[in-house]
């Protein structure tokens, strides 16, 4: 059975953070909240905790990971952002976009997909998930809790419990997100093309 702890979304308390860090910190995989929906995610070298996350989530080697990152340095660490890139970030982050970057040589080839060398990139507006990125002092490797034929369970963290208890490592409890996911935005072309229409304004992008 997984820890389950509730930690206040607007001050979160850092020996319950400390707590889920020390599980990444040790190849877990957890489920927590996001200025969207509640995401599943492990640290970025965890090949194991990969492979449980797409059994989890009942997907291929094709589906790609999203990023999470705590700053611009750290995008910059993992993906190439050229300088009108940088500023559509700097503009944008933190918020609830996904953006499509060039993959740098330091990613690690499980997070994108073989045959196309992008990342997905996301700087999250949340106070719980901000915690767990500095105090991990790392990217998360992420994807969206998804719940088959419910599409308000992924709000509802009690009803995540009931679902994946068994099958993660930790579930953090801080109140319910929406069900509408991020925007995401391509900005591997010269000139950025949305892809999904979801949370956030775009008009300052496209």
């Amino acid at each position: 059975m997984s820890l389950f702890l509730t930690i206040h979304p607007q001050n979160p308390q850092s020996r319950s953070i400390q707590k889920f860090v020390d599980i990444l910190n040790s190849g877990g995989v957890i489920i927590y909240p996001t200025d969207s929906v509640y995401a599943i995610g492990c640290k970025i070298g965890e090949k194991r905790a990969v492979d449980r996350i797409r059994m989890i989530r009942g997907i291929g080697r094709d589906q790609d990971f999203s990023l999470l990152c705590r700053t611009l340095s750290q995008v910059a660490k993992y993906a190439k952002v050229s300088d009108s890139n940088f500023r559509i970030l700097r503009a944008k982050s933190p918020g609830p976009f996904t953006f499509l970057l060039p993959a740098s040589a330091s990613l690690p080839p499980r997070l994108f997909h073989p045959k196309r060398k992008v990342v997905g990139i996301r700087i999250p507006q949340n106070n719980i998930v901000i915690a767990l990125l500095t105090a991990l002092d790392e990217p998360l490797m992420s994807l969206t809790v998804a719940i088959q034929n419910d599409p308000y369970g992924v709000s509802d963290p009690d009803e995540i419990r009931q679902r994946f208890e068994n099958v993660v490592d930790g579930i953090i409890h801080g109140g319910y997100c929406g069900v509408e996911p991020t925007s995401v935005v391509d900005l591997t072309g010269g000139v950025p093309q949305l892809v999904r229409a979801g949370l956030g304004d775009l008009d300052s992008i496209l």
